[in-house]
């Protein structure tokens, strides 16, 4: 795991791919694990939050919302039980940066969410996984585990009674489905219901899990915890960058998985406002064969895709309005080269997101399937200059943005189409014919 930053995020793991492995408890308390845990409970709640909230951390997760600011959003406390849910679904297509943490170094996020946790006056945090993950839920599970027997969590309160906050934490395995990965589908799959999105509002941090107040963090965003709250927040806001379209900063380092046509695709740790030329060229050893670039997708499908002359596009929170994608994401870009069929590349992702659906809202339900059936015909060779201008209207009239999805994933859809079709449209033309020819109706 090459990076240009010291380890931060990855603290206990070896950059060698041959010596990673799965850091134990006794191994994160020898490199200073849980010291941070310690020392926060010196702290009064209100303190700790401010610090992160100063430190101007992003959300990690993919909407880069100010977890700080996120965590004032609580009401006061009256005694009943309090939650916190920890999404670690990373089911986002070309996204596999939680999972790293899982796989070597849990315990770093289970001391984030045990501080998260007595920061923002939680009971019970559940750790919610992706469901495909068998070997990372017990990887999870015997760091848990650990974390119990060692007193991190238990009714005895936090580091074996040092405080007399106690906190339960339960792993939760996902069924399998996209959307749980949004932060109120993800609610109801923990309640055990269907995994689909609430309206809001009410907000979560109001009336979340079992209709208590509950926080929602990613992993990435938990394991950043404990290095803020050791070094400090002018330490943090040390690193990454200033907004330059002004806009909030992306300060601090950030996990960047990057696939695709590479030499050496992993996982690395960066400051934000890296380059995506220089991650590709000086961490992944540059485009695979040789080849051109020819673009990439930012951080995962749902935001969109950078053309061929965005090469120099900066891996921060403003990339969206920068490069007119939806934004950041994940940070994890796929990367494609010069022989990368653009036509295809959008139908199968028009694929997954008509398979993802959670079905509830209408202009998502049908607009998916309609755009998925528009470019398998294009790519066919027997769509119309009409079924691309189709495909485009279709993608203009669904999502939250223009306010006619309850969540997100209608939009991931519609920025993946447009950006597409729109950055390399020659490409989808190459493959219509003329208008005048008649349509073949599209039947469900």
């Amino acid at each position: 795991m090459a990076q240009l930053t010291d380890r931060f995020l990855t603290r206990n793991i070896p950059a060698e791919r041959s010596k990673r492995h799965t850091v134990t408890f006794d191994e994160y308390v020898a490199t200073g694990g849980y010291n941070t845990l310690k020392e926060s409970l010196l702290k009064s709640p209100e303190e700790l939050v401010n610090i992160v909230k100063d430190a101007e951390l992003r959300g990690r997760g993919g909407a880069g919302f100010p977890c700080g600011l996120k965590w004032t959003f609580l009401p006061e406390q009256d005694g009943k039980t309090r939650y916190m849910c920890i999404n670690c679904d990373e089911a986002e297509p070309g996204t596999f940066k939680d999972r790293l943490l899982v796989d070597y170094d849990p315990h770093s996020v289970i001391e984030g969410i045990a501080i998260a946790c007595y920061a923002c006056q939680l009971d019970i945090a559940y750790f919610f996984i992706r469901g495909e993950w068998v070997e990372q839920a017990k990887i999870m599970q015997n760091a848990i585990d650990e974390a119990y027997a060692n007193g991190i969590f238990g009714a005895q309160g936090l580091m074996n009674g040092a405080s007399s906050f106690a906190v339960e934490c339960t792993q939760h395995r996902s069924a399998g489905a996209y959307i749980c990965g949004e932060e109120t589908a993800l609610l109801e799959a923990v309640e055990g219901k269907r995994g689909w999105p609430r309206i809001k509002p009410p907000f979560p941090a109001v009336s979340g899990l079992f209709g208590r107040p509950t926080i929602i963090n990613n992993v990435e965003t938990l394991a950043a915890v404990p290095l803020i709250i050791e070094r400090g927040a002018s330490w943090w806001k040390s690193l990454g960058c200033e907004s330059t379209i002004g806009g909030p900063a992306s300060y601090g380092v950030k996990l960047m998985g990057v696939s695709g046509h590479v030499n050496n695709p992993d996982v690395f740790e960066a400051e934000l406002g890296i380059t995506l030329r220089t991650l590709v060229e000086e961490f992944a050893g540059g485009m695979k064969g040789g080849r051109k670039f020819k673009g990439a997708i930012a951080g995962g499908v749902s935001m969109g895709i950078l053309g061929p002359d965005q090469f120099d596009a900066e891996m921060d929170f403003d990339i969206g309005k920068k490069y007119s994608v939806m934004g950041l994401g994940t940070a994890c870009p796929t990367v494609f080269d010069e022989d990368t069929d653009m036509v295809a590349v959008a139908r199968n992702i028009a694929r997954f997101f008509k398979n993802e659906s959670c079905g509830q809202c209408t202009p998502c339900r049908e607009g998916a399937d309609w755009i998925y059936k528009l470019l398998c015909r294009i790519e066919s060779g027997e769509g119309s200059m009409n079924d691309l201008d189709q495909v485009l209207e279709v993608s203009n009239s669904m999502g939250i943005m223009p306010g006619t999805t309850i969540c997100g994933l209608s939009d991931g859809n519609s920025w993946a189409a447009r950006t597409i079709v729109n950055k390399y449209r020659s490409e989808f033309e190459a493959r219509c014919k003329p208008s005048l020819v008649p349509i073949t109706p599209i039947t469900t």
